[in-house]
């Protein structure tokens, strides 16, 4: 149970329209957003069929020190997946640049502020740290699903139908594809990413899995709601073991987000940022 007040109402949703960059400390821009609709419509009910966090990565923060001095900085802020809200990415981009004008006694004081912020708006103790996760090189081929031969001609809404998997032969395997693409639910601008599979059970159909993920194509759905779909479109369909998905959605704004969802007990992959990051 979180220790962590309800959220205060958030004002309008700042997506789809133009917005003046704060010049002041304004924790009120941050917008909390229920997880439980997007997870309604997927289907995951109260109970929560996986454990996993979202992992943004700030590239543009910066504050001033007690003489006024601009100091610069990144950041890794992990949002747990259980919180009842997410934070919508455009109210976290303005929210951190209403820090630019802001004096701060330290660094220490400023990952102490934003935690706080972000905590009450997550409603779930949100951690920060400064700093980015190394880059994971170049990828394994062998693991992608890309380069696959097939005819692709469903672009959305996803279909779950297109999945499947060899119950007769039980792998342990990763996957990935970079060619995840959905839509903005308010803005309908394009988000890219690259998505990260690793189970244990049934072969998964690769090309069936590529059909699957092309039909995101068109779909508009934000970012943690679009791996929570694939994770539980896998577990239906596929029936794995274990799974985890993880997606490192390209950067937008300043800053770029990877969701992961897994099966309770199953290991969190290395924190890493893609090339196209």
């Amino acid at each position: 149970m979180s220790s962590h007040p309800p959220a205060a109402a958030a004002p309008p949703i700042p997506l789809g329209r133009e917005v003046a960059y704060p010049r002041h400390y304004a924790p009120g821009l941050l917008f909390p957003v229920a997880r439980t609709l997007g997870r309604a419509e997927i289907g995951i009910g109260e109970t929560l069929p996986f454990i996993g966090h979202d992992r943004w990565h700030a590239y543009e923060l910066s504050w001033l020190d007690t003489r006024g001095k601009p100091v610069v900085a990144t950041a890794t802020i992990t949002v747990p997946g259980d919180s009842p809200h997410l934070v919508e990415s455009k109210s976290l981009k303005l929210y951190l640049n209403s820090l630019n004008h802001t004096r701060f006694d330290g660094a220490d004081a400023v990952r102490a502020r934003v935690v706080e912020d972000l905590s009450k708006a997550a409603g779930a103790d949100v951690d920060v740290v400064f700093g980015l996760p190394a880059m994971s090189g170049i990828a394994d081929d062998s693991a992608s699903i890309d380069g696959l031969d097939v005819e692709i001609a469903s672009y959305g809404p996803p279909d779950a139908s297109l999945l499947a998997a060899d119950a007769d032969e039980i792998v342990e395997e990763p996957l990935s594809s970079a060619l995840l693409k959905s839509n903005c639910p308010v803005t309908g601008q394009p988000d890219w990413a690259s998505l990260h599979i690793a189970y244990r059970g049934p072969r998964i159909d690769r090309a069936a899995l590529l059909r699957y993920l092309v039909s995101f194509r068109d779909h508009a759905e934000f970012h943690e709601q679009c791996v929570e779909r694939v994770f539980v479109d896998l577990l239906a369909r596929c029936r794995p073991q274990t799974l985890s998905v993880e997606a490192r959605y390209t950067r937008r704004g300043g800053l770029d987000i990877n969701p992961w969802r897994a099966t309770p007990g199953h290991a969190m992959p290395a924190p890493l940022r893609d090339e196209r990051q």
